[in-house]
């Protein structure tokens, strides 16, 4: 499929949901599990953070954390934001994550997160997506420079935080991926030679149509 802008990728979904009738659900579990397999093809040797926002990529995160501890992987979701605002299949992903009991917690800040990153294998980064349109205010900014100055290797969930999904240019803070797994096709902005310094390897991921 052609790299999509972020108002085609925003049709494809309502297309997908309301003339299609795939659940939202359905689409986010696809995208999530698709993501996870990508991440295991990688190598996973160690634990693996997940950082999560409040949007539909912290949940297509939390999907991705569900997977992985299936397999025995160690993970840990960091929800950035506070769980009253979640809704929508993001709430429904953060109260399966719960129910799972996979270790999980709410910070408000990047307290001790340096020191957290620093023991893991990979960071994953699901704080924003697509639709992000400008620079990424405090205290998220900070996480992203955080996970930025990590030892761990970084894979961004559908595009790294930060980028602009139709110019490939960094808004302010921006992730520093090792491999992005972007679902559906390819971003416009990707096509742009100056994002690969921010999604590293880009891998198309298929969520259940085209």
């Amino acid at each position: 499929m052609n790299a999509m802008t972020r108002e085609q990728v925003r049709a494809f979904d309502k297309h997908a949901i309301e003339q299609l009738g795939i659940p939202a659900s359905v689409l986010m579990e696809n995208a999530g599990r698709g993501a996870a397999e990508i991440l295991l093809s990688l190598g996973v040797h160690g634990p693996v953070v997940i950082c999560c926002g409040k949007g539909n990529n912290g949940g297509d995160g939390m999907v991705i954390a569900r997977h992985l501890a299936n397999v025995g992987c160690s993970v840990d979701i960091l929800l950035f934001a506070d769980p009253a605002s979640l809704a929508g299949d993001s709430l429904i992903q953060w109260n399966i994550a719960q129910a799972m009991n996979l270790s999980h917690r709410v910070l408000a800040d990047v307290s001790g997160l340096a020191s957290r990153l620093a023991r893991v294998d990979w960071v994953v980064d699901a704080l924003f997506g697509t639709g992000l349109a400008g620079a990424v205010r405090s205290p998220i900014n900070r996480v992203i420079e955080t996970v930025n100055a990590s030892p761990a290797r970084v894979f961004a969930v559908d595009i790294p935080s930060g980028l602009d999904c139709d110019t490939g240019l960094p808004l302010g803070a921006t992730i520093r991926a090792a491999h992005t797994a972007t679902f559906l096709a390819p971003k416009i902005g990707f096509t742009n030679p100056a994002s690969v310094a921010y999604t590293g390897r880009v891998h198309v991921v298929g969520i259940g149509t085209a």
